[in-house]
Parts: C-alpha cells; structure tokens; sequence
C-alpha cells in the first residue's frame, strides 16, 4: 500500500473510531455524521459519499442485528409484522425513487438535497431530546386505514432520507414506531434495525446502476479501515455509557450536524457561482 493510501486509511480508522464511539454513546450509527466526513476530510464527490456510506451503513446495521439476535423475542418481533410492512410499503418505495433521483441531478443540486435533510436530521435529534418522543404511553393513530395512510406517508420519507444520505434511518425509524404505533421503545430499536436493512438494500441496489459506484472498490482500503474504527469505537462507546453525561452531547452532536449541513449548502453555492 502506498503511502499515501496508508495515510487515508490511517484517518478512515480513527474517524471511523470517533464517529463510531459517538454513536455508541448516543445509541445512533452515526452515518449521518460520517457522511460531511466523506465529503470534507476524504474529498469523496456527494453521490460517492452517498454510496460509501451507504456500503458502510449495510455492514453496521447487519451486524448490529446480528449482535441483538440472541437477546431478541423473535416471537415478539414477528407479531409486529403488520408495522414492518406498513412501512417498509412507503420506505421502499422512497428508497428506490431517492436513488434514482440522487443520480441523475446536477451535483449542486444534491448538495442542496443533502444540506437540507441534515438540518432536517439535526432539528429531530434536538425535538427528540428536547421532549422526550421516544414514548408517549399509547399509539398517536388507532389501528385503521389512517394509520396504515400515515404509515405509508411515514415509511416514503424514511427511505428518502435514508437513500440520499445513505443512513439506516433508525433516528426517524424508532420515534415514529413508538409514537404512532404504541410501540415499546427497546422492541422498536429492533424492528427499525429490520426494516432498515431491506430498505437500505433497496437503495443500495438503485445505486449499483451508477458510475459512481466504482468508489467501493477504489476507496477498498478506506472502507474496510474506516468500518474497523467504527466497530472499535462503537464497543468503546457502548462500555463508557453512564461515565459520560449524553444529556448535552446530543445537542452538541445536532449543532455540528448543522455547521457540516452549512459548509455543505457553502460549497454548493460555490460551484454554481464557479462551474467547472
């Protein structure tokens, strides 16, 4: 390996390893903070950011359903399958029609696409901190043709917002299952892990029909570094839970969002003013 690239693969690992310890932290995967990383630090365009951290959000969400299996009541899982398909019908959908969508428009215009839905992202994170969404003690919606309408609407802007960032979507995932259906917050994590991956594969798949997606394999070494520093960081971050306050640290995290979504929108702005 060239110096260079042991250099770039050296950065991958420790960036991977601080967004990872975060999330660990947090309880998020921190794909929507890898994302400005991609494109800022590593210099990736935004549809091969889109597509690397789509890669990278695959490898996390399988094994971290992998990793709850043993202490998941699959019974319990497979009762809410009416949910799953609620709105894995919308998020689907959404996936394939984002990707679709990401491929085709001007570079500008995907930074502005990206720019908004991370504020959009950071806004959720403070609200859910803020007042507590995770669980309000019954389902917003009663079960009927309403909720499976809304269901659906819910499901099309998850695989959206998934597809275009290349996020597993749990940070919208989880407070629409436990707000609208009623849902416990510790079965929830585990079903949105479930309904994550096929979207994700869907989106994944659009993807494959893009030039772009050559950057899996020229970026190689950055991508299996960058995933090992995630995973380290990840259990890191998951042992110092309760020796450091997370209270603020969210908030913290969603104005950093904000700062990268701005330098996002900046960069935009300048391409249009200078095309190449």
């Amino acid at each position: 390996m060239k110096t260079g690239a042991k250099r770039r693969a050296t950065q991958g690992f420790f960036a991977g390893g601080v967004i990872g310890g975060i999330g660990g932290l947090i309880g998020l995967g921190g794909a929507e903070f890898r994302l400005p990383v991609l494109k800022g630090l590593f210099k990736l365009p935004t549809l091969e950011a889109i597509i690397f951290n789509k890669a990278m959000s695959l490898v996390v969400v399988a094994t971290a359903l992998l990793a709850r299996s043993s202490g998941i009541e699959w019974s319990s899982l497979f009762a809410q399958w009416p949910i799953a398909v609620n709105l894995l019908a919308g998020s689907l959908i959404g996936a394939w029609f984002a990707a679709g969508v990401a491929m085709r428009v001007k570079a500008t215009t995907l930074d502005r696409l990206v720019f908004f839905l991370l504020v959009g992202l950071a806004f959720v994170m403070i609200t859910e901190h803020v007042f507590n969404l995770h669980w309000l003690g019954g389902a917003l919606i009663d079960d009927g043709p309403l909720r499976w309408v809304v269901g659906l609407v819910a499901g099309l802007v998850i695989g959206i917002v998934a597809a275009v960032l290349g996020v597993a979507g749990g940070e919208l995932l989880i407070p629409t299952i436990t707000i609208l259906y009623g849902i416990d917050i510790k079965l929830a994590g585990s079903l949105s892990l479930a309904i994550s991956l096929p979207t994700m594969l869907v989106g994944f798949a659009r993807y494959s029909q893009s030039g772009s997606f050559g950057v899996l394999g020229r970026e190689k070494p950055l991508f299996f570094s960058m995933t090992a520093g995630s995973f380290v960081g990840a259990v890191l971050g998951g042992l110092a839970i309760g020796l450091v306050a997370t209270n603020w640290l969210i908030i913290g995290l969603a104005v950093i969002l904000l700062i990268s979504a701005y330098k996002t929108f900046q960069h935009s702005k300048a391409d249009e003013k200078n095309p190449a």
